[in-house]
């Protein structure tokens, strides 16, 4: 449809996982797996591997328990190489939108796309020891971003993952 009116896009939604804790009303599995799981099967939907993403848009709640769960299950999906991707949280920036938290972080990868810059968790002041990766603390960063993958991780348990591409 955008095509047909002669609108330019910026990025193509090319993989989707979702999955569910079923753990607690609030809290995700403390293992991280429905994360991880919905991680995987975004890329699994692309058909890309872990190497192939830029950066990650995380759900990035700076809670304890949420930053500590997303990190166990990137690490478990990416291996060694979690830790060269850059990681950030939008709602440092914007706060929770909740239900509309997801479709404002995708304007940040928006950003990142066409601006060559990877948006920063401008929040961040002090380092959690299991909290370990490279979440562009402070300022934007260069760096050219071809794929992302935006994590959403709702209450109950409820886990999406979409992988973008710039087009």
């Amino acid at each position: 449809h955008l095509l047909s009116r002669g609108g330019e896009a910026l990025a193509e939604i090319i993989g989707f996982g979702q999955s569910s804790d079923a753990f607690h009303i609030t809290a995700p599995a403390e293992d991280g797996e429905g994360a991880f799981r919905a991680m995987a099967s975004a890329l699994g939907e692309a058909g890309l591997s872990p190497e192939d993403v830029d950066y990650i848009n995380a759900h990035g709640t700076s809670t304890p328990l949420n930053d500590r769960v997303e990190t166990l299950a990137i690490k478990r999906l990416f291996g060694p190489r979690a830790k060269e991707i850059p990681v950030s949280s939008t709602k440092s920036q914007i706060g929770h939108l909740l239900g509309a938290a997801g479709a404002a972080e995708i304007g940040a990868i928006l950003f990142a796309f066409s601006e060559g810059l990877v948006p920063a968790t401008v929040t961040w002041r002090n380092r959690d020891p299991e909290c370990d990766l490279d979440y562009v603390p402070g300022t934007p960063r260069p760096g050219k971003v071809r794929v992302a993958l935006k994590n959403s991780f709702g209450f109950g348990g409820q886990n999406a993952a979409l992988l973008l591409r710039a087009v």
